[in-house]
């Protein structure tokens, strides 16, 4: 099977020697445009479902309902992904191709399993957690008829997602955009089909989805298992080395807490929402999540574009590069965040009407929209210095970052924002910036001190062996 446009000698030398800008250009596109796809991948849904004639409000809050199931089952992936991409990129800047081999068998295996054991606890739990997530009486119904289809394609998202950025990591960014962009397409095409021809409703959206994930899986191991790979998934490197996975699945932690931690948080919101606001609060919501995700994912499409360039020159112990990268992608970062921060503070109402003509949730959801991201703009910051921590193996601080931002400081205020404002519906909205703020002061502290020692390491470990 021929795949477009890169050659797999290459890359490897570009990641090495080519101008920075430029490369991170070259890299970055193709996965913002991936990102940018993969959202209408996640969001398409959930537009189809609120344009539903007469049902669409409440179908749209069941099925955001859903959404801390799927960001569960999302994180799994990235556990082992965003451990295990990073490290096969190091192993290949050190030129130990066989050990990256290795690595990525290995996630391939564990990523089968983890599929396993997620898609039969969500089989027989999904209502009772549906429950406690906030669905009510009005929306239950939405909410496991759309669980009930997308729990079966488990095994899709995780393959997906996961070996997918093994393909990025290699420097194959078109190639991963290729993935996102047949998936995203199909979705888009099966939606109204089965949604509206079929009559479907919030049934079809889910099988629409588990269609289109499971072209994409397809694409995925095709190309992985083929002659243009750098890395290839060969069969005796599928079983789990513990030594080589292990510390994986250690880096990836804190993505894994940061996705994992967007659903506990999801379920605080929804909760504390139904409690103070009711359906129309926990519908915004949804809408607001969906913003959300359209804001961080070219911003993260930008880091992860970086990423291989930052692990294959810290694994090449080139510092100047790892530096300058790290520059770059911070001014990218800030400059997204920034203009998109700028959008949703001028036009909340036109983003809250891509998913609802619903004129009294518009209006709501563009109050707490405004609220919501009111900080958007410098969370730039926390992107670049998170993804750079993950790119350069450091695991124990990428953690640390993730947990301070969402369990030491969304998490409680989501609680306590409502008691110092007087309308407490948007008291809950205003834990958001607040956390931010914090986070963002913290990470940018604690990525100062940690990445001076990082390069500092590097640079006296190329003494040491030009001396030899």
């Amino acid at each position: 099977m021929n795949y477009p446009g890169e050659n797999m000698g290459d890359n490897k030398k570009m990641l090495g020697t080519a101008p920075i800008g430029k490369l991170l250009f070259r890299l970055a596109v193709p996965t913002v445009v991936a990102q940018l796809i993969n959202m209408l991948y996640n969001i398409v849904d959930r537009i189809y479902i609120g344009h539903i004639k007469d049902i669409g409000s409440l179908a749209l809050t069941g099925v955001g309902v859903c959404m801390p199931i799927i960001m569960i089952i999302s994180a799994f992936a990235a556990l082992i992904a965003s451990g295990g991409a990073p490290k096969a990129s190091i192993l290949m800047g050190e030129g130990d191709n066989h050990s990256a081999e290795k690595i990525m068998g290995g996630c391939f295996s564990l990523q089968l399993i983890i599929s396993a054991v997620l898609s039969a606890v969500l089989l027989i739990w999904n209502k009772d957690l549906l429950l406690a997530f906030g669905a009510s009486e009005n929306t239950i119904g939405y909410a496991t008829d759309y669980m009930n289809i997308y729990v079966i394609g488990t095994v899709f998202v995780q393959l997906t997602l996961g070996m997918g950025a093994f393909i990025t990591a290699q420097g194959y960014t078109k190639i991963s955009m290729i993935t996102v962009l047949i998936g995203a397409v199909s979705n888009i095409i099966l939606d109204p089909i089965f949604i509206f021809g079929f009559h479907m409703g919030v049934k079809g959206a889910a099988l629409a989805t588990v269609l289109s994930q499971a072209i994409s899986c397809v694409w995925v191991l095709l190309f992985l298992c083929g002659k243009k790979t750098y890395l290839k998934l060969k069969r005796h490197n599928l079983r789990i080395d513990a030594k080589l996975v292990f510390p994986c699945i250690a880096l990836g932690t804190a993505t894994f807490i940061m996705q994992s931690s967007e659903s506990v948080i999801s379920v605080c919101f929804n909760s504390s929402l139904l409690k103070y606001g009711g359906d129309i609060a926990v519908g915004a919501m949804t809408i607001l999540t969906s913003v959300m995700q359209f804001a961080m994912l070219p911003m993260q499409g930008i880091a992860q574009g970086a990423q291989p360039i930052l692990s294959y020159n810290y694994g090449a112990k080139n510092a100047d590069r790892v530096k300058k990268t790290f520059r770059l992608l911070l001014i990218s970062c800030l400059t997204y965040s920034f203009a998109i921060w700028g959008a949703i503070m001028l036009l909340p109402q036109m983003f809250a009407g891509i998913f609802t003509p619903d004129g009294t949730l518009i209006e709501f959801t563009a109050t707490a929209l405004r609220i919501y991201c009111g900080v958007m703009c410098i969370f730039g910051i926390q992107i670049a210095c998170q993804m750079t921590f993950v790119s350069i193996g450091n695991a124990p601080c990428s953690i640390i970052v993730a947990i301070v931002r969402k369990f030491v400081l969304l998490l409680p205020l989501i609680y306590i924002m409502p008691q110092f404002i007087a309308d407490k519906t948007m008291g809950v909205y205003t834990a958001e910036p607040v956390a931010d703020v914090i986070a963002v002061t913290f990470t940018a502290i604690l990525f100062t001190v940690q990445f001076k020692k990082a390069l500092k390491s590097l640079t006296t470990e190329n003494s040491k062996e030009t001396a030899q």
